[in-house]
């Protein structure tokens, strides 16, 4: 593909057109090899480095190229894109784009959790289950999922194989309800080493922490909590004129 002429004549600063183009260039797959070293991209504009140095600047802070040692610049990819604000299921996420998702099981047993009873509406010494897995997209790390449920629901999946299924799949397979409503909150996190090992991140890398409620029917059946590794799964929402969303307060 071609790159677009910048128009010098044109109000919007040169900088800001070569990063309009280079976006363009993206879109296009165009650098899937490599990304351009700045002096290529001096050269092919015919900018200043100053010009290209803003436009990849404005690039690198919006997430859609990073700077590695080493290795320069390169495209930082997430390969995997959530809708927020619907119920789904990070098995079908994965493997809708093509890619095995399997899991590694932490732990499975039963258990107490005073805060996970807190959620789930139920007192501090009821018996949960808790099913924690390491989740692989292509043999790779993806995320240490977490989920605890009431034992009278979830105790039949204490026996269930977890090297390649979903949890929602499982409950409905054992007769359990399966969550219809409920709520999460994204946040960006540092992960404890232990996690951080298990994902492969190092300390500078982003990560999510996800914590989903899950009810049915009103009855809350579901606390997980998830952390995600943030060069591997995005997340997007759609709006439209009209629509409104407001912020409420933190929980304590």
């Amino acid at each position: 593909m071609t790159l677009t002429p910048l128009d010098r004549n044109s109000p919007m600063p040169l900088w800001a057109q070569l990063e309009i183009d280079l976006r363009r260039r993206l879109e296009a797959d165009e650098f899937a090899e490599s990304f351009p070293t700045d002096l290529e991209l001096t050269e092919a504009y015919e900018v200043s480095r100053h010009t290209v140095r803003e436009a990849v600047r404005h690039l690198n802070k919006t997430g859609v190229l990073k700077r590695e040692r080493g290795r320069g610049t390169v495209v930082n990819r997430s390969e995997f894109e959530q809708s927020l604000g619907t119920l789904y299921s990070l098995f079908q996420s994965v493997e809708s784009a093509g890619v095995e998702q399997t899991s590694e099981v932490l732990e499975l047993g039963v258990v107490t959790d005073s805060v996970a009873a807190s959620y789930l509406e139920v007192a501090e010494n009821t018996e949960l289950v808790l099913v924690g897995r390491l989740r692989l997209a292509g043999g790779a790390p993806l995320a240490v999922d977490r989920a605890w449920m009431p034992h009278d629901i979830a105790a039949p999946l204490l026996e269930v194989d977890w090297a390649h299924t979903a949890l929602y799949a499982e409950l409905a397979k054992a007769g359990a309800p399966v969550p219809n409503q409920g709520w999460e909150r994204l946040t960006p996190v540092v992960p404890t080493p232990s996690d951080r090992s298990r994902l492969g991140l190092r300390k500078t890398d982003a990560a999510f922490f996800l914590e989903r409620l899950g009810c049915r029917d009103g009855r809350p059946i579901e606390w997980r909590t998830t952390i995600i590794r943030g060069d591997r799964y995005r997340f997007v929402t759609d709006w439209s004129a009209g629509g409104r969303s407001e912020l409420r307060p933190a929980a304590s």
